[in-house]
């Protein structure tokens, strides 16, 4: 783990199946197992945590482990993002550090759905406006880290209203559409792309973004920023 993270790690936010039935395909489980642990607000040094504090960022690892609840491939719990002042959603901008990763994204009025592939060193932007769930499904753990701003608080409720995405990757059958869901479009599946306009490119580590003390005012004021932060 401190191959991917050099410095202090807190005690971590950990979800477990219980926390976790309400999303499931197969919501008849139970149990305290740990399937992901989450990382908040993590800085290097004292000067790093000062430019976080000052642009209202949070730099976050999250672990999930490998394997499967019933046949659904192990995923974080789903979560939208509130409007920003401006009337825009947040975005949040994630990269893979070791593992595989499917980002699962839905708009939230429904009228788009995408499954975005992501393998180590990948960036995944999820643009304003979009609810996202992360699944692993490989046989190693995924690890990911994400920059986003310190503004605001996820909202869960709609994921576990409707027990989940609006899909549910399985073992066996691949993505199987979730009921519960009222008619919605196919489902797009594309690689990580990268953003260079915003200085998202493959393979470069995402805390330098940190270090750098590079330019991340779109995480807190989309409105304005360029149009490839609301493309998929």
């Amino acid at each position: 783990m401190n191959s991917y993270w050099p410095g202090f790690f807190p005690e971590p936010s950990v979800r477990t199946l219980n926390d976790m039935c309400c999303v499931l395909a197969n919501p008849d489980q139970s149990g305290d197992t740990p399937l992901y642990y989450m990382y908040r607000d993590l800085a290097l040094t004292a000067e790093d945590r000062a430019y976080l504090n000052e642009q209202n960022l949070r730099f976050d690892i999250t672990i999930i482990h490998p394997g499967t609840v019933d046949g659904e491939y192990v995923k974080t719990k789903g979560h939208y993002h509130p409007l920003s002042p401006s009337g825009i959603g947040y975005p949040e901008l994630y990269q893979v550090l070791a593992g595989e990763a499917f980002y699962l994204l839905q708009r939230s009025d429904l009228h788009d759905v995408v499954a975005v592939t992501a393998k180590v060193g990948e960036f995944v932007l999820i643009p304003p406006g979009y609810g996202h769930v992360t699944i692993n499904p490989g046989k190693e753990k995924l690890v990911m880290a994400n920059l986003v701003s310190a503004g605001f608080a996820s909202e869960y409720t709609f994921y576990e209203q409707m027990q989940g995405g609006a899909y549910y990757l399985m073992e066996e059958g691949g993505w199987i559409r979730n009921p519960r869901y009222p008619a919605i479009p196919g489902m797009r599946v594309i690689p990580a792309g990268e953003v260079p306009e915003l200085g998202i490119r493959h393979g470069r580590e995402i805390y330098r973004m940190v270090s750098g003390r590079e330019e991340l005012l779109y995480l807190n004021f989309p409105k304005g920023s360029p149009e490839c932060l609301y493309q998929m």
